[in-house]
């Protein structure tokens, strides 16, 4: 881990910037959590491009502002390519972010939203989201609310996310221009962007965690909180019935027992679906006796 001031492990990242390109295209994963989608050829593979992604600039809003959502994501895919590309942002692993966090005084900053953050974060990390859940209380918001959440909100779980502008200004506050900030979110890419706002803003020892918290085994980080890191992203109706890719992989460990805690959900939820389907259908004759009564 030379980039890390330590002495190299036979799993720490080559130096190089060849190298940091390389794995970066092979393994980088963007989510399908509402933030930007980057679908270009160099750093994503073809199932990650094909994804649905965070809305970073609000709410859809047509096909002009799509349009122009498009070309901003292209812009800034290029910007943060360029970042690792120079190696202004090094890369790491979940497992070498974790031993740069055990072997020296490298902070690992976690920048996801709190809906993500309260059901499991690393211990001893510091918090500081560049995106979180929009309260804001008008008209516009609460519309935009509702579009997200019937464009998928309501399976995904996922809320409307609103960039924070006093995002760099909460990390100057914590931490100075020249310390080692490790950051991490839930996939990887808000926290690419969050790298460039930093690096921007005059930060020069950045590391960027490669797949985010999804990619890292739980012995990878000590971890606190209710949920393990995998799952700490998902939401909604597919996360009750189990029907998430995350929810599959833990499945695979954990045996029958884990399935038939959703098959018994999956099973309640139908008869909850009969039992009122029939009350309607009786609900009319009812009526009609009070009435005659």
């Amino acid at each position: 881990m030379e980039a890390l001031g330590h002495h190299p492990f036979t799993n720490v990242i080559p130096s190089s910037p060849h190298n940091n390109s390389s794995r970066l295209s092979s393994s980088l994963c963007f989510p399908r959590s509402p933030l930007l989608s980057i679908p270009q050829r160099s750093y994503l593979t073809p199932s990650q491009r094909s994804k649905p992604t965070v809305r970073m600039f609000a709410a859809v809003g047509g096909e002009e502002e799509e349009t122009k959502q498009a070309k901003e994501m292209a812009a800034a895919r290029r910007r943060w390519e360029a970042l690792i590309r120079d190696q202004k942002v090094k890369v790491l692993t979940p497992k070498e972010a974790g031993y740069a966090i055990k072997l020296s005084n490298k902070t690992l900053l976690d920048v996801r939203p709190s809906t993500e953050h309260d059901k499991a974060w690393v211990k001893g990390s510091a918090w500081i989201p560049i995106f979180d859940v929009d309260n804001t209380a008008d008209i516009g918001t609460f519309s935009k609310k509702i579009t997200n959440f019937l464009m998928g909100g309501w399976w995904s779980g996922s809320p409307m996310l609103s960039y924070d502008k006093k995002f760099v200004s909460n990390v100057e506050e914590k931490f100075s221009k020249d310390t080692d900030l490790i950051l991490v979110c839930q996939k990887g890419l808000r926290s690419l962007a969050a790298c460039e706002q930093l690096y921007n803003a005059g930060y020069t020892n950045l590391f960027w965690v490669q797949g985010g918290l999804e990619a890292a085994e739980e012995e990878d980080f000590q971890r606190e909180g209710p949920q393990p890191f995998k799952l700490a992203g998902i939401g909604g109706v597919s996360e009750f019935l189990g029907w998430t890719d995350q929810q599959r992989v833990v499945a695979a460990k954990e045996g029958l027992g884990y399935r038939l805690v959703f098959t018994g959900r999956l099973l309640g939820l139908i008869l909850l679906a009969d039992a009122l389907f029939f009350g309607s259908q009786q609900f009319g004759p009812f009526l009609q006796q009070l009435r005659s009564h």
